[in-house]
């Protein structure tokens, strides 16, 4: 009887000691440092992140929260060693609070700094660009209608090509048809200006 009980409390044991040594495994793990925002706009954000050298990290977790909203979105992912994630669907002109944290083998890292960041109206960014300000975006925008404007050029100077060609090859087939026709004219020329002659003998007048 004593035999089993001792099992039972060493299993015991056991099992505690194994969920102390995950518990101080999971408090040793850091929180991320230096979040940062990064590629703000009207709609989406991107939040970057360091870690501490030699944190067993496999992934990362971000808690994102309208400002004195309680609604929060959870974004998850394992199996990594990104340091950064986009944030999408975002309002504008709108304040976001963000969390990360680091995910290992044990459990995850406390929650790092909220991050405070308020999204900026399209109509205030496009006021804040200077007009001779050009993004990559508007040069291969351009450099696309340049290349449609070059195409079309080409099409239609082939198809003007191709109507000079007919007409060159047209002109030369009625010239090469000239000679002949001329011929034809004379001919039928020549024989209506040809006087008929009677078959009959002289007639004689009578006295």
């Amino acid at each position: 009887m004593w035999g089993i009980k001792g099992s039972c409390a060493a299993v015991l044991l056991l099992f505690l000691a194994y969920i102390s040594v995950s518990s101080v495994n999971a408090d040793s793990l850091s929180a991320p440092l230096n979040v940062t925002i990064k590629a703000l706009e009207g709609n989406s954000a991107i939040v970057t992140w360091d870690i501490l050298e030699g944190d067993p990290v496999i992934g990362f977790a971000i808690t994102q929260q309208k400002k004195d909203v309680r609604m929060l979105r959870f974004i998850q992912e394992v199996n990594t060693t990104t340091r950064s994630c986009a944030l999408w669907d975002l309002e504008e002109d709108t304040e976001y609070i963000v969390h990360v944290q680091s995910i290992s083998m044990s459990g995850t890292s406390p929650l790092s700094e909220p991050v405070l960041f308020r999204t900026p109206k399209e109509s205030e960014k496009l006021a804040s660009k200077s007009p001779d300000e050009v993004t990559m975006e508007e040069v291969g925008q351009a450099a696309q209608l340049r290349a449609g404007e070059l195409i079309i050029i080409v099409v239609v100077l082939v198809m003007w090509a191709g109507v000079i060609a007919l007409f060159c090859r047209q002109y030369d087939i009625i010239k090469d048809n000239e000679p002949n026709n001329n011929k034809d004219k004379a001919k039928t020329s020549s024989e209506c200006s040809t006087p008929e002659h009677t078959t009959g003998g002289l007639l004689r007048s009578k006295v």
